[in-house]
Order: structure tokens, then sequence, then C-alpha cells
């Protein structure tokens, strides 16, 4: 019942001035250009520092983290009675991808305007919207301190029995390794949790006719690699079958080939939960999208049952995958290339490991594996929480106090997130979970990296209680 959440014992004037506070907040944030890669350094550190003076100026004692020249994190603690054991962590980044204007936007992509029934720029979906959230769920108990007589900074907050951690990190956007990669090796501290709250999950899906809310508990691993192909250089009037661009161009082609399905755990809970909530026609299609052993019936399936954007997301969660985007070859229009260069980004499930990635790699390449040298250039290996127990339910049942017809199922994200220096370096269980209801229509999936990114000032209205409810609930 909505009633016995903590959120009721707000009024509505009050959770209507956190909503307008929460969206004053967003677009500050949005106007501080902090792109990664920074040209020059210094947005980051100068978006830490503005959200260090929002917090202070509630009577907090945040912490600004200069990992490297220029790469700001902000992290600050409110304190529970330490009866309720180790903190929940509230994740977030502060770097965004670059945005040109003359790209394509309606609206300019450092301006934050409002627009619509949005907020428009870069950063609103990814993940400066989660930034605002958890920002605001922090003032509010920094508030009802201070209203109580006590010190935000120092005393227990009324209520909570864990610590609430918030940390917002640097450089996520190229691996975090200046972000919370760095601060999991050097200050363990700003991450260390019971649990963890990250970006990309917890937004409300419309899948036939019903609205469902994937909770993200996993996401794929990466391995990147830059191929090097090797020729011979000649003349642009005799051709050549050992032009390394030509080379270059089938080993592109074979490398883009979609491997063979495999269902991980994650994404058979996912399928049956979707499928268990479908009339019968709909529930067919999604068992033959999970029907492993018949790969066209399944490609079929998701081309029947999936709007493009959803098809391109499934295709990529039900197998590892690899993604040619960079190739370079050439010096100039009558001169053979003697070498070319292609850089993947190879995805991996979970049970994939970076050697069987490897291999799969070579055997793509074929009979072109002797004439290519493979070097390795990043990898982070999948990630998983589990799908069950006090965090998890917590924020499936919150969901569905919040709106009684939504279905929360866990999923398994195809992109990287902090979530690979949490769990993997610290052992901490993160899940994404950023609270949004979208309206049935809307292209969320599109505004990450996109032109127009924005996201939907009710749905913020909706999320912010919902997050509040799920913090007061684990911490309570």
């Amino acid at each position: 019942m909505t009633t016995r959440l903590p959120s009721a014992r707000l009024d509505a004037a009050t959770w209507e001035a956190a909503h307008g506070e929460l969206v004053a907040f967003l677009r500050d944030l949005i106007r501080i250009p902090s792109t990664n890669p920074p040209d020059p350094p210094g947005p980051e550190l100068d978006a830490a520092r503005f959200i260090a003076g929002v917090l202070r100026a509630e009577g907090l004692d945040p912490e600004v983290i200069e990992s490297a020249p220029g790469r700001g994190n902000v992290t600050v603690r409110l304190r529970g009675d330490g009866t309720g054991g180790d903190a929940l962590l509230l994740l977030s980044h502060l770097d965004v991808v670059p945005a040109n204007a003359a790209d394509g936007w309606t609206h300019d992509p450092f301006a934050a305007d409002v627009a619509d029934g949005y907020v428009w720029g870069r950063g609103a979906v990814d993940m400066k919207q989660m930034v605002a959230l958890e920002t605001e769920v922090v003032l509010l108990l920094a508030r009802q301190a201070r209203e109580a007589g006590l010190d935000p900074a120092r005393d227990p907050i009324p209520g909570l029995r864990r610590d609430v951690l918030y940390t917002c990190t640097a450089d996520e956007e190229a691996g975090g390794r200046e972000g919370a990669g760095w601060l999991a090796e050097h200050r363990p501290d700003t991450l260390r949790a019971a649990g963890a709250l990250n970006e990309a999950g917890g937004v409300s899906v419309e899948l036939g006719g019903r609205r469902f809310y994937p909770i993200q508990v996993a996401e794929k691993g990466f391995e990147v690699f830059r191929i090097h192909v090797h020729g011979t250089w000649g003349h642009g009037s005799m051709p050549r079958e050992d032009n390394a661009a030509v080379m270059a161009a089938e080993a592109v082609r074979r490398l883009a080939t979609p491997g063979e399905p495999r269902l991980t755990p994650v994404m058979r809970q996912f399928l049956d939960g979707v499928r268990a909530e479908l009339p019968p026609e709909g529930a067919a299609l999604v068992a033959a999208i999970a029907d492993e052993s018949d790969p066209r019936r399944s490609e079929a399936a998701i081309r029947t049952a999936c709007d493009p954007m959803y098809a391109r997301a499934i295709r990529a969660l039900l197998r590892d995958s690899i993604s040619p985007d960079i190739i370079r070859a050439g010096v100039k229009y009558n001169v053979i290339p003697g070498e070319a260069m292609i850089e993947i980004d190879c995805r991996t499930l979970p049970g994939t490991t970076p050697g069987d990635m490897r291999e799969e790699v070579l055997a793509r390449l074929g009979d072109l594996a002797p004439q290519c040298t493979l070097e390795h250039v990043i990898g982070r290996p999948p990630v998983e929480a589990p799908a069950s127990g006090e965090l998890y339910d917590l924020l499936a049942a919150t969901i569905r106090a919040h709106d009684p017809d939504g279905i929360p199922v866990p999923v398994m994200a195809p992109f990287a997130t902090d979530a690979k220096s949490t769990s993997v370096l610290l052992g901490v269980p993160t899940y994404g979970f950023s609270p949004l209801r979208l309206e049935p229509d809307e292209r969320f999936l599109e505004r990450f990296h996109g032109v127009d990114e924005r996201v939907g000032l009710d749905a913020l209205r909706w999320g912010l209680p919902v997050l509040y409810d799920v913090v007061l609930g684990y911490c309570g």
C-alpha cells in the first residue's frame, strides 16, 4: 500500500517543491559541459565542485576528489545509527559524451531547455537525471535532520539505520579508470557498501500492452581489439589481392556477421517474466525468441515482435557481439596500402572469457588470420548481481507500490557502467535503477548518446519518490 511508504509522510507541496528543485539542479548540471574526453581537462571538476556547493548549502560536508588533473569526483556520507548493516551506495557519473549542435539538435545540447514536457540536453538521460534524482533524495534527508535540530554532516539522520553513501564519478564514458576505477583502488571508502544503485534500470517499457520495469542485475563485459592487417604496398594501377584495404574490408564483413545465440540465466528469467504476462500470441513470440535450438525461428520472432529499437537490444543480449567501429588504410589514391587497421568492440556474455573472445575473433578471420596481428587494447568482465534478496526484492516491491500495473523483471544491459569497478573490484552488488515511468511511445534507448537527448518532467516527478522509498526502505 502506498500509504505505508516513506514518501507518504511528505505532503504534496513538499514533493512538488522537490521536483522543481530537481529540475533546476539538472538544468544547471547539463549547462556544465563535462564531456569526456575533456578538452581541455576541467569540466568534470567544475561539475563536482558545483554539486559539492549544493550539498554544503544543506549542511553536508562533501569531498571533491581530483583523481587526475581536472577529473573531479564528489562524495558525501549521511550517517545512520549503525544498527542496519553496511551502507547503501548511490552511484552516478558526471561525464557525458561529446555533442555538437550542428549534428541536428533542435535544442542546444548544453542549454538545458525545458520544452514540450522535457528537459533537453547532453546528459539528460546518460546520466545527469540520475545524479539529480540521487542528489534530491540526499537533500531531503539532510533537511529532515536539520529540521530535527541535528547536524546532517555528523549526526545520524532520523530514521536511518544504515549510512547512505553518495558518490558521483568522473570518466565513466571512457571506462572509469580515472573515476570509479581510481576510487576503488585509492579510496575504496567512497564506494564500499552492502549494495549500490546505478544507472539504466527501473525505466518503464511497454510490451504487448503491458508495462514492464526491467531492473538491471547484470551487464555484458567488453574486450577491445586492434587488428593490424598486413598486405603489400604497390602501385594502384596494378591491383593485387593482398591490398590491405581489400583484406580489411573482407575481415570486417566476417567480423560483423552475428554469432550464435546463447541464453544466459538472467535473460532466461527476463524473457520468462515477460512471457508470463502477455496474451497467448505475444507469449508464443517470446517463447520463440528464447529458442536457442533454432536461431532462424528466434530471429523471425524478434523481427515480428519487436520495434527495431528493442530488436537491436535483444539481439545484443542473446549473443557475444563484435562491432567493427574504426577502419584505417591508405596514404594516397594511387598507392595500394600495405597496412590497414581495424578496431573492434566485442561485448561478452557472462561465461565468455577474454580468451574465448580472442579465439572467436581469430576464427572469424579464418584464412586472413595469418596476415593479421591481434592487439588487445582494453577489457573488463561481465558483472552480475542477485535477482533476488533484500535489495532486489525491495526495488521490485517499490515499483509495484508506485505502479500497481507495473511488472518488474531482471535484465542484463548490453553496455558497461561503473559497476565494472564496484562489483568486480570491491564485490558490491550493483543494480541499475534510475526509476522513470515513460509514455508508451517514448524512444528512451535512442536517447543514450543520441541527438536531442531529453528526459520527461513527469518521468522525473514519478521517479523521485520511488527512489526515496527505496533508500528509506533499505536504510531505514
